[in-house]
């Protein structure tokens, strides 16, 4: 008996194990199931009964038709409104690799009107455009965008990975056909040089050749393809690019050697164009594997909040969409659940972590007719609330809306092998004609004129050039690996080489997050295994950090146990009445006690008596004070932004020896912050790990978050410190210098390279031949110096 189902919207069969359960209804995808609500939610669902035995086309191809953007149904899902009347919408921008193409994108996009603005994030392709809908359609900005030569098609996070995934896949496709040719080529060729310099029958020399051509020529059309598609487009639009370069030396080369192989007489060079092709496919590949995940930091939030949540209905309780609760809704929230929307206690008590919305390491007592925030996690109160915002205006929603205006203003990375090879193609073009023509004028045969032009577009082939980046990246991605530090993508090495300041979060960054006994205050004694088996079941914060204090392996079996909302926990052991908790579960005991200390108190009493009392606060990292001195003894300036009080973050401050301070700050502020930074003129690298942090996490040059931070502010960071070392901290600028200078290095060969090979190509001086081994030999020591530094730090 087959196991396959069919897919409610396409039709397509799957094993039912993969498929995506729906209230009955099966869905081979996101994108499948998105459609069908969709067309249920426009009333739309009989269209599956008129196509009820077809299978329909994936969700990717629905948009090639542009105006499907016009649509009713794609408005109300994709484009928003802005307060200003204008139209909103989000694309993935298919086929941008370069920052000229970035360029070249939003020029065309500005001159058509009706367009507002136009933005495009080089890191995931991803366009936000504002345009008056009534000057222009959707469908017309997309029309132009494909008569550039490229493609566009809403964002959505599971298509996009989809569309991302079958990307690589292409590349890694094309890369594997050219590495297999130019491998095969190459065992000819050595038969070729041999022959060249101990003498080859001119028959054997065109076998030989043809062979190579047959292995060149997929290389050059199939593999090569993505860049005579960039040199068409870069033409038809004015722009004179790298693809160009890249296109014009190797067809030039393999028409020559098709001449050259008919006419059997002179070398053929079918190995320099595999070469070229494979060499510069190889760079492009390294580009598109260092770009981000499909996801962006929006869909991240998303898929890390619950997609229902709880509500009071006629004395029931139900679970209803998010989007569905209305202000005044009574609004269920259990013990260890988070708030998705902002509230007012109506019925119970407790204490709140509010930790990664606003920084403060303690958890926070909430009662009857105070306020909740979405965002905070209940540790342990049972509550229902009344609801005073609807989501979309929620603490929560606008910090997502805040948060997609600072990733879509993040400053552009540009790259330094893009600007010089924009002028350095255009340069090598006309040089390289400009050399067969005074060869062919002086006079010299028109076959000895070409062959010495080809040579100054071999030996000038960008290839060097286009590796020195990818490789000396990725061999600071490999030091980071190996150091714990996940860089997500190449180009942050450099930025974070170029950092001014580091500005950095206290809680979970410079201290560990969660308080720690520092002092026990022993008054009797007492058997610790029936502390540890009272704190053992508590989520409080403080009862964990005496847990972990006082660990043990044996427990005892209370007769009563109950947990008391934000005071602490009571408990009855053989008779005994057991307490453990704040000063305020001791008062409501009448028990008194004239113990003072500026650090929070943990107070245990037994038969109303206090045995101990503990002393906790959130102890500073290993490694933070040298951390900060070495910063500065390298010209970085470290500032704190912290949402805790002043008597915490001054008592850090001089712990770590960090001068300029900023305490009570709420995301919105420490955002501002990072943008009088940047207007100082300032590059900036945030460190961080919780939602509160997320904002200037995106604003900022660099976004490095601790490995043990929040899965959205993890998601929304450039880098991850995996081990949550400050040594790590420490380590990743290092990398990123050595990296950045070892970039610079690799152009500096590469330029120096050019610098004397392209006028002894023009003299005449360099064949084909030569010219084809020595691009080689530039690439190959680019290569060598950048494994020279990776040798260096393994030792």
């Amino acid at each position: 008996m087959s196991d396959k189902v069919v897919c409610d919207h396409c039709h397509l069969e799957f094993s039912k194990n993969v498929m995506i359960e729906d209230n009955g209804h099966y869905f081979c995808c996101n994108g499948c199931q998105g459609v069908y609500h969709l067309l249920s939610d426009q009333g739309l669902d009989s269209f599956y009964d008129k196509a009820k035995n077809v299978k329909l086309a994936p969700p990717t191809e629905q948009y090639e038709d542009s105006s499907n953007f016009d649509a009713p149904a794609f408005y109300e899902k994709f484009v928003k409104t802005n307060s200003d009347g204008f139209s909103e919408v989000s694309l993935i921008i298919e086929g941008i690799h370069c920052s000229a193409c970035v360029w070249l994108n939003e020029k065309a996009l500005h001159k058509m009107d009706g367009v507002v603005e136009a933005n495009i994030n080089f890191t995931n392709n991803k366009a936000h455009i504002v345009w008056a809908d009534e000057v222009v359609k959707l469908s017309q900005i997309i029309d132009m965008i494909r008569a550039i030569g490229y493609n566009a098609f809403p964002y959505d996070a599971s298509l996009q990975e989809a569309h991302a995934n079958k990307v690589r896949k292409d590349y890694y496709l094309r890369m594997a056909v050219a590495i297999f040719a130019a491998m095969n080529v190459m065992w000819i060729a050595v038969a070729q040089y041999a022959g060249y310099f101990t003498g080859i029958t001119q028959e054997m020399k065109t076998i030989l050749n043809i062979a190579e051509g047959v292995l060149a020529t997929p290389v050059l059309f199939y593999s090569g393809w993505v860049f005579f598609r960039g040199a068409y487009y870069g033409l038809r639009n004015k722009v004179v690019n790298m693809d160009l370069l890249v296109a014009t030396g190797a067809s030039t080369t393999y028409i020559y050697s098709v001449y050259i192989t008919i006419m059997e007489r002179g070398e053929a060079y079918f190995d320099s164009v595999s070469m070229i092709i494979t060499f510069v496919l190889i760079g492009k590949f390294l580009e598109v594997l260092s770009k981000k995940s499909a996801a962006d930091t929006l869909d991240v939030i998303g898929k890390h909040l619950p997609s229902e949540i709880k509500t009071l209905q006629n004395g029931k309780i139900s679970s209803v969409k998010l989007d569905d609760v209305n202000i005044g809704d009574t609004v269920v929230v259990s013990s260890g659940e988070r708030v998705l929307i902002d509230g007012e206690i109506l019925k119970g008590e407790g204490s709140f972590d509010e930790s990664n919305l606003t920084g403060e390491s303690e958890p926070i007592y909430k009662k009857l007719g105070d306020k909740v925030i979405s965002g905070t996690v209940s540790i342990d109160a049972d509550i229902q609330y009344k609801a005073t915002k609807d989501f979309e205006h929620s603490t929560l929603s606008n910090l997502v809306t805040l948060l997609e205006s600072a990733i879509n203003k993040k400053p552009k990375i540009e790259q330094l092998a893009n600007k010089l090879s924009e002028h350095f193609s255009t340069t090598i073009l006309i040089l390289s004609f400009m050399t067969f023509l005074a060869w062919w004028l002086w006079p010299h045969s028109f076959e000895e004129s070409l062959m010495v032009g080809i040579s100054v577009i071999i030996i000038a082939c960008p290839c060097a050039l286009g590796l020195a980046t990818p490789v000396a990246t990725l061999v600071g991605l490999s030091l980071g690996t190996k150091k714990g530090i996940l860089f997500k993508e190449a180009a942050q090495l450099e930025t974070m080489a170029k950092a001014d300041v580091l500005v950095v979060d206290k809680t979970g960054t410079i201290t560990h997050g969660k308080p720690e006994v520092v002092q026990e205050n022993m008054i009797e004694e007492f058997d610790k295994t029936i502390l540890y088996s009272l704190v053992k079941s508590s989520k409080h914060p403080v009862a964990q950090g005496v847990k972990r204090f006082i660990y043990t392996d044996e427990e005892v079996l209370f007769d009563e146990y109950m947990q008391v909302p934000a005071k602490g926990i009571v408990a009855r052991y053989n008779g005994l009445l057991i307490l453990g908790g704040n000063y305020q579960l001791m008062q409501d005991n009448e028990i008194n006690s004239d113990f003072t200390s500026d650090k929070t108190l943990f107070y245990f009493a037994i038969d109303k008596k206090i045995v101990a009392i503990y002393e906790l606060e959130d102890t500073v990292k290993e490694g933070a004070k040298e951390l900060i001195e070495d910063l500065f003894a390298k010209g970085i300036e470290t500032i704190m932004l912290t949402g805790d009080h002043k008597k915490s973050a001054l008592h850090v401050s001089k712990q770590v020896g960090i001068t300029q301070i900023k305490y009570e700050l709420t995301p919105q502020d420490k955002l501002a912050y990072i943008e009088q930074l940047h207007h100082e003129g300032k590059v900036v690298v945030m460190v961080g790990d919780g939602i509160n942090d997320v904002l200037a996490l995106a604003k900022a040059d660099i976004g490095i978050v601790m490995g043990s931070g929040s899965d959205i502010a993890i998601d929304v960071g450039d880098v991850v410190l995996m081990n949550n070392s400050l040594k790590s901290l420490l380590d990743a600028f290092k990398i990123a210098k050595t990296t950045f200078a070892l970039i610079k290095q690799n152009f500096a060969i590469s330029l120096i390279y050019n610098g004397i090979t392209i006028p002894l190509a023009m003299a005449g001086l360099i064949i084909p031949l030569v010219a084809a081994i020595s691009m080689s030999f530039s690439s190959l020591l680019v290569v060598g110096n950048s494994m020279r530094i990776k040798v260096k730090w393994n030792n």
